[in-house]
């Protein structure tokens, strides 16, 4: 079974298993406002660090570990969250992350948590660096269609993601997807039994979702140069800018090596004005991707606090036209990529959900880091649809009237894109309801589940019209759910993710961070705590 998230106060540290299968556990203290992000660093961090010390048998810490500070969350009353990276004999632990809860005082209040058994493992491979990446490489032709795949490199880490840690290489490679997409792929081999463990893709992309193509006329800030302009912010937002790639894509050198990598070329203009609206300017695919690039960081920003993708301030970059009649789009850990579609289905696939939605992966990695495959992937896909609409809502764009439609901008043969959040089995794969056989899916469609939750939350089920759109949303156990709307489920849910979430969060822990993030917010008898829980049931996790 995939371990879970758990949140364990002080007087419950004995119900740790219980609450490892996603049970409720006591209380934290209620925020009175949104959490604020800090710097991972000072009185807090040393604090955090001398609680763990302190409490061993709830943070499974030993003498043989290291731990390294990454993100701080300081609540309104001063309750801190201080997320820490988890190292065994010097190697990184997968799987390892922490969360230390702890009151204005520095109480302690639990710690959230992946690991589900203590570290006591030898440090020495059975087998050797070569051998690992000869097997990681086998499957590929027969298997993952990756192109020219060739190892990066491979390193030792300590795999902590199923029920007992063992000693594992990481296995990196590099090609191109089928779809065109720049693959990096991370494959774990046993390093006593040379058996593949696992594989996960860390290039995020989604299964397609765009003056400008689809939100009309909107307003930019964009940087001087010379008799010129940049679309580039001008000291806001980080710098965030955008370029064009030509229709080239990545080089097989990038690829594989990740240096001689391109950027593209700066999309500027004779004027303030950038695009007319239609595909016959270049510029208006680029008008999309930074009018939603600006939107996600000031949805972040003023509806969570939270100071860019990296929540330091740091800006990122947007490549569109990317690849020729390219279907996609992806985050790669520091930019977005978006392609011009097919021209026949799909146009390009900058459209401010899935502009959002590629940002909100940034998010994600900088603070839960949910993997990126079985449960926890798709919960990691479903927090970028989550957040995507919930950026298509903060924008209130006439051109493009908010839904839980994902993609439907872009979608030139049907209208209603890739997926739907009311009812994600509509796209014939996706999965409306829990089961044990979810960690098999592919990620793009076990986020139904969590698409098919936020639903329920925040508008309830039953038939209604939402941006133009008919939304109908049933449920899995045949309860009738009454939403909170959507400010109350995107604030629990952004909590949940930055606070009590680690990387291998499966459903059930989702669950009882959910809850926990709704009891903090609102307290524990509020209609917003029930109705997290009934959400939950409605999609048979439990």
């Amino acid at each position: 079974m995939r371990p879970t998230t758990a949140f364990l106060s002080a007087a419950a540290v004995a119900l740790a298993s219980a609450a490892a299968a996603g049970a409720q556990v006591a209380p934290a203290t209620a925020a009175s406002g949104p959490s604020v992000t800090a710097d991972p660093s000072g009185a807090r961090v040393d604090r955090a660090r001398a609680a763990v010390e302190a409490h061993p048998g709830a943070t499974r810490y030993a003498a043989s570990q290291q731990l390294e500070a990454v993100d701080t969350v300081v609540d309104a009353d001063g309750t801190s969250h201080v997320r820490f990276q988890r190292s065994y004999r010097g190697l990184p632990v997968v799987g390892g992350d922490l969360v230390v809860h702890q009151g204005p005082s520095g109480g302690w209040k639990g710690a959230s948590q992946t690991l589900a058994d203590d570290l006591t493992l030898a440090v020495t491979p059975a087998v050797g660096k070569a051998a690992a990446g000869a097997k990681a490489l086998a499957p590929s032709k027969v298997t993952r269609a990756i192109a020219g795949e060739e190892l990066e490199g491979s390193s030792l880490v300590v795999d902590a993601r199923g029920a007992q840690p063992r000693l594992a290489w990481k296995v990196m490679s590099g090609g191109t997807q089928a779809d065109q997409t720049p693959s990096r792929l991370a494959t774990y081999v046993d390093a006593k039994t040379g058996q593949v463990i696992r594989t996960e893709q860390e290039i995020v992309n989604v299964d397609g979702s765009g003056q400008t193509l689809y939100s009309g006329s909107v307003p930019l800030s964009v940087t001087p140069s010379g008799s010129s302009y940049q679309l580039k912010n001008a000291g806001v937002r980080g710098g965030t800018y955008t370029t064009d790639m030509k229709n080239k894509q990545d080089s097989y050198i990038c690829q594989v090596t990740g240096s001689g990598c391109s950027n593209g070329t700066l999309v500027t203009s004779s004027t303030t004005t950038f695009g007319n609206g239609t595909n016959a300017n270049r510029a208006s695919a680029a008008a999309d991707a930074q009018y939603g690039s600006n939107e996600t960081w000031d949805y972040f920003a003023q509806v969570h606090g939270r100071n860019g993708i990296f929540g330091n301030g740091t800006g990122s970059l947007n490549r569109v036209h990317y690849g020729n009649r390219y279907v996609n789009a992806f985050w790669d850990g520091s930019k977005m990529t978006y392609g011009d579609g097919d021209g026949t289905s799909f146009g390009p696939l900058v459209s401010l959900d899935v502009a959002g939605h590629e940002m909100s992966h940034g998010v994600t990695e900088n603070t839960a880091d949910l993997t990126y495959s079985g449960e926890s992937g798709g919960l990691n896909e479903a927090t970028s649809d989550i957040f995507g609409t919930l950026v298509e809502f903060y924008a209130a764009n006439a051109s493009d009237p908010a839904d839980y439609y994902i993609g439907e901008e872009f979608d030139l043969a049907k209208g209603v894109g890739f997926r739907r959040m009311d009812n994600p089995s509509s796209d014939g794969s996706s999965l409306n309801c829990y089961s044990s056989t979810a960690g098999t899916a592919d990620v793009h469609y076990s986020s139904g589940i969590g698409n098919h939750f936020f639903y329920l939350l925040a508008e309830g089920s039953g038939s209604k019209t939402i941006g133009g759109k008919p939304h109908a949303s049933t449920t899995c156990n045949g309860s009738s759910v009454t939403g909170i709307g959507r400010d109350a489920a995107g604030k629990i849910w952004f909590r949940a993710l930055s606070v009590y979430m680690t990387s291998g969060t499966n459903y059930a822990g989702a669950r009882t961070a959910t809850l926990n993030a709704a009891r903090d917010l609102y307290g524990a008898s509020s209609t917003q705590f029930t109705t997290v829980a009934a959400a939950w049931s409605a999609v048979n996790v439990s």
